[in-house]
């Protein structure tokens, strides 16, 4: 019964694209939606209700600028098919996306999450849910500091002062390291620190002079994902790179996820673990 099921929806998003083309046409557009569980102008149209062989329900909603859904989530998953405009979709503890016309959005069950539209654009979606396992379960609101975050940017997600200011240490320990700072290093790296290389692993003394001499210089570091976690005066940072480096000369190009621990004492953070594990791909 499954490719019957997706061809009714394949077909509806045709026609949608379609019928929002020529015009916007009230079947499409449905009912405007009363301001229970969402914030803004949202209009919906029920296509198809959940029956003993099709076992989901299909929805037509159409959100007008800054409109968005309450967190929310579904027993049974839902998909997503966008056929107009732009939107958001952001799960619990991961940074919101921005999504676009022709593509499409599977959420687990009983993943919290949120979607609507953006600041500028009006969006459209396919709504797909089965439900044997129970309707939407509908939670808190959206806060503004959710809906205004930067799309797309990890590090934008909620974060205390303490955690912030880790992630800024790091962020200054790889100029430093690029820059050859080797008196900023000396003070951020701690006396018993460890360093894990592909290549092995060593102290500060030692790290301190194989930057100093060129040996490995750490060009650049582009941080495309980052997490920290505070554990009593310990904080564990995540940093996904691409890391430009130097080596004997040579320069290369790879991705890592690099493993930095601080500990707080004296009221300044040290580095005591720095170690670089090489990914598969970027």
């Amino acid at each position: 019964m499954k490719n019957p099921f997706f061809l009714i929806i394949l077909m509806l998003a045709v026609f949608s694209i379609k019928g929002n083309a020529q015009d916007n046409s009230f079947f499409l557009k449905g009912e405007k939606s009363p301001n229970v569980h969402h914030v803004g102008d949202v209009w919906l149209k029920e296509i198809n209700s959940a029956d003993t062989i099709f076992n989901s329900s299909i929805s037509i909603a159409t959100f007008g600028i800054n409109a968005r859904l309450d967190w929310h989530k579904h027993p049974g998953g839902q998909i997503l098919m966008f056929t107009e405009g732009e939107g958001y979709y952001q799960e619990k503890g991961k940074p919101k996306q921005t999504v676009h016309k022709g593509e499409m959005i599977k959420c687990l069950p009983d993943v919290e999450h949120w979607h609507g539209a953006t600041p500028k654009n009006g969006v459209t979606y396919i709504a797909s849910s089965p439900t044997q396992k129970g309707k939407t379960i509908w939670l808190q609101r959206v806060t503004d500091e959710d809906y205004n975050s930067n799309p797309n940017n990890p590090t934008d997600l909620k974060t205390t002062s303490l955690e912030q200011e880790v992630i800024n240490l790091s962020k200054k320990k790889w100029l430093w390291m690029s820059d050859k700072n080797v008196d900023s290093l000396n003070i951020l790296f701690n006396e018993k620190s460890v360093f894990v290389h592909m290549g092995g692993s060593w102290g500060k003394k030692q790290e301190i002079n194989i930057i100093k001499g060129g040996g490995i210089w750490y060009k650049n570091a582009e941080i495309q994902e980052t997490s920290v976690a505070i554990i009593g005066n310990t904080a564990i940072l995540l940093n996904k790179i691409i890391l430009t480096a130097v080596v004997g000369g040579n320069e290369v190009i790879n991705p890592f996820m690099v493993t930095e621990v601080y500990i707080h004492q004296d009221n300044s953070w040290t580095l005591s673990s720095l170690s670089f594990t090489k990914l598969l791909t970027p």
